[in-house]
């Protein structure tokens, strides 16, 4: 490693003015009790609560600065890092670190191991409070920190670098697992990021054993500050229990190997770089862990999974809050009142995430009072459930109970609705009948969304008196966590409706994509094509283990596991609605039918096994023709390259960027393949930027 001063230098070489420079607020704060005087870092970039904390090369030089200060002065006998409100950091500015290429990335790495182990080294006792969001970098600065307190509701803390196809570079990789295990380090560092980067809350984090203390409410830091006044003073003693680094160590190691050939198939250099790092860190040796991780952080840097995730994450981060195409959203209606019509689960999903998000009247309708009172019954509990688990407090949960109603009447349920949105029966005479009822009802200004997967918006909206006003609006199942909604113009569709769909997929805190009306949109059509290909490799005669074992680091799940999730009878719908569409690409598998018709809602049993019932349902073909796992997935990703070319030349999205926010955002494909079409360029699979 580098001297710091050298360091410091080259970080001022390399920074730019793309960084958003998070500055070190030092201040000095008494404690009571005569506990002294503790050096208070805030770290504040200026910017509100939707603009995180992040370190660059300036923002880390700024740190530098306030720790040495602090160390330096003898009034202070403690030092303490904390956020602006709710964010403590979000990690490293990629964006700023992107361009400068490994040499940049060396030189971030080895700075941040320098700048922040002054918080452990300093001769000082140091206190992380964690007063919010904190992800990689954020998490790890409060890592370095002799101690640790944190907010109960912080909403997000982990360590999300695998998913990114990088690594814990800061500290992270030695330090967690050897403060609270290795087990744990595997859940937070592998296992966690690979599942579409799960992270844990405040309370979850103390509870693992990454904070000393939880507090929650307004005055968190006055109570971190007294609580560190009596750690000072020695009236609270912090005890942690001693690591296991025998035979439990290498369990973890070993389930580390699986969950990332799980996840990954060994696809990913990050992950597998995360196992050897956490396998390493058993020797305790901190110097040599940080040092391993400069390395690690160095040769990844090089990988083109670390360009595809540099490539994703700023999809995620900018395209995402600047849909392509949108129209000026000043045109947009404001909604003060939402329609829903069905009362099932998708419907009552829907209900939920209105009621929360827009804390407006929303009014669900259905054939029968039973199907009315299930539909708001359900939303109710939910909200109870928010409640008992703190997400809520009572006032707002009485407040949203109350905005959700239900009824059997349109006319009276939908008086004043500005915005209408159908979750029925998935079939076209059915919605159109729907969207006739309900614009004989409401104003000609009511925007009418539909949530259908698959089926034409202009058909849906043409014999209306106002199509104009028909969108759709696509979420994602299930509708709280899916961040997706497909944002769809029918051939008639007016710019305020647009405007006023993608304000409202903005309050919803969705990631919204324009795509213009063709079968199935974006994910389903290319999850079409995927289960389609499939699905006759299957029917030729490869057995299904192999099938399914052939898109590991390609697609979130295996293609018959997924199949489970949607439902066999929504596959089938939508092969079956694309096949009509594109007879010639897309294949609807006699077997699938089998199996729709047989009521079966996966293939596979509840240990993992092929269903005996749905093995006597699958084509048995006289002359089979057995395919590799690698001649599978050549064969599919080579079907997806096709669907994705003809979806640009159509026009059905803006550019190849929206197929991969699409594919990352809707379906859970991996940041470190760029989504689908920078993967398919790296397999020469052809060319869409």
């Amino acid at each position: 490693m580098s001297d710091i001063s050298t360091l410091l230098a080259r970080a001022e070489e390399i920074s730019s003015d793309a960084e958003r420079v998070t500055e070190a607020k030092l201040r000095k704060v008494a404690l009571p009790g005569g506990a002294g005087v503790i050096g208070l870092i805030t770290l504040d970039n200026g910017e509100d609560h939707t603009k995180p904390n992040t370190f660059g090369p300036r923002s880390l030089i700024s740190l530098n600065t306030a720790i040495d200060a602090a160390l330096a002065d003898d009034e202070v006998t403690a030092l303490a890092v904390t956020g602006k409100p709710f964010i403590l950091a979000a990690g490293a500015d990629l964006t700023s670190i992107a361009g400068g290429g490994p040499d940049a990335v060396r030189v971030v790495a080895e700075l941040g191991h320098a700048v922040f182990r002054k918080l452990g080294d300093g001769q000082k006792p140091s206190f992380g409070f964690i007063n919010g969001l904190s992800l990689g970098g954020g998490l790890e600065v409060a890592l370095h920190c002799t101690y640790r307190t944190v907010m109960d509701s912080a909403p997000a803390l982990g360590l999300p670098e695998v998913m990114l196809g990088l690594v814990p570079g800061w500290g992270g990789a030695f330090l967690v697992p050897n403060l609270v295990g290795a087990d744990t380090a595997v859940t937070l560092i592998i296992e966690n990021p690979l599942n579409n980067g799960k992270t844990v809350g405040g309370q979850q984090a103390f509870e693992l054993g990454l904070a000393d203390a939880v507090f929650s409410g307004a005055d968190f830091l006055e109570q971190s500050l007294l609580w560190a006044g009596d750690v000072l003073t020695g009236k609270v003693a912090v005890e942690r229990p001693e690591v296991d680094r025998g035979e439990a160590w290498d369990a973890a190691v070993r389930r580390a190997e699986q969950v990332a050939l799980a996840r990954t198939g060994g696809a990913s250099p990050a992950a597998a770089k995360a196992v050897e790092l956490l396998a390493a860190a058993k020797d305790g040796d901190r110097d040599a862990g940080f040092a391993r991780e400069d390395d690690a952080l160095h040769a990844l840097s090089q990988t083109p999974e670390l360009l595809a995730s540099l490539y994703s994450f700023d999809l995620v981060q900018k395209r995402a809050k600047r849909p392509a195409g949108a129209p000026d959203k000043s045109l947009a209606r404001p909604v003060t009142k939402v329609g829903i019509v069905g009362a099932g689960l998708m419907a009552s999903q829907m209900a939920l995430l209105f009621v929360r998000r827009l804390e407006v009247p929303v009014v669900l309708t259905d054939l029968d009072q039973e199907r009315v009172d299930k539909g708001v019954g359900y939303v109710h509990a939910e909200i109870d459930k928010l409640l008992a688990k703190g997400r809520i407090n009572q006032d707002k949960a009485n407040r949203h109970k109350a905005l959700v109603t239900g009824s059997v009447d349109k006319a009276e349920g939908f008086a004043g609705a500005d915005f209408v949105i159908e979750a029925v029966f998935e079939e076209m005479g059915v919605k159109k009948a729907v969207f006739a009822d309900v614009e004989k009802v409401v104003s000609a200004e009511c925007v009418l969304a539909t949530n259908t997967s698959s089926l034409s918006i202009t058909e849906m909206a043409a014999d209306l008196e106002h199509p104009e006003r028909v969108v759709g609006f696509h979420f994602f199942n299930p509708v709280a966590v899916m961040p997706l909604l497909e944002i769809v113009q029918g051939e008639k569709t007016d710019d305020a409706t647009l405007a006023t769909a993608f304000g409202t997929g903005k309050a919803l805190k969705k990631t919204t994509i324009l795509v213009q009306d063709s079968p199935s949109f974006i994910v389903n059509r290319l999850l079409g094509r995927f289960m389609s290909e499939v699905s006759r490799i299957l029917d030729e005669g490869t057995p299904i283990d192999v099938v399914d074992g052939a898109f590991a680091g390609v697609a979130p799940m295996p293609p018959f596991t997924l199949i489970a999730l949607v439902g066999p009878a929504i596959a089938l719908h939508n092969t079956e609605t694309l096949a009509a569409a594109f007879p010639d690409r897309f294949y609807v598998s006699p077997a699938l039918e089998r199996v729709v018709a047989a009521k079966k809602g996966a293939y596979f049993g509840p240990d993992g096994s092929l269903d005996p019932e749905v093995e006597a349902l699958l084509e048995k073909p006289a002359e089979p023709k057995v395919l590799a796992e690698e001649e599978v997935r050549r064969a599919v990703l080579t079907g997806l390259a096709q669907e994705a070319r003809l979806m640009l030349d159509e026009g059905v999205v803006a550019a190849a960027e929206d197929l991969d926010l699409a594919m990352i955002t809707g379906a859970g494909f991996a940041f470190w393949n760029g989504g689908l079409t920078m993967l398919l360029e790296r397999e020469g699979l052809g060319s869409f930027h």
